[in-house]
């Protein structure tokens, strides 16, 4: 059974900085996407970042720039540094794995909030 969870979020000063990281179990990490998403109150859920297994990465617009997704196969976790955080940036976040266009497993989430 696929296991994700996530953890790092927290409370932070716009401009300020927070790395999020998602551990996952239960299978092969290496030949996972990963990907992570968030979603603020009376919002959908939204993508934020993607990585493949071969560390090619993509960015939401909203966050290109200012956020980077990484991987440390060894560790089974993906990370996700936010630096410049903005106001807007406040949602909980939850990464996720699909492998074959399928998604496996959710994150429970852990919650940013960027407020002065």
């Amino acid at each position: 059974q696929v296991q994700l969870v996530e953890s790092g979020g927290g409370l932070v000063l716009p401009g300020g900085s927070l790395r999020l990281s998602c551990a996952v179990s239960g299978f092969t990490f290496s030949i996972s996407v990963m990907g992570w998403y968030r979603q603020a109150p009376g919002k959908q859920r939204e993508w934020v970042a993607t990585i493949t297994s071969g560390g090619v990465t993509n960015y939401a617009d909203s966050v290109k720039g200012r956020f980077t997704i990484s991987r440390d196969n060894a560790k089974n976790t993906v990370y996700l540094q936010m630096n410049s955080l903005k106001p807007e940036d406040t949602a909980v976040y939850y990464c996720n794995l699909v492998r074959f266009g399928v998604t496996l497993g959710w994150g429970q989430g852990t919650q940013v909030t960027v407020s002065s």
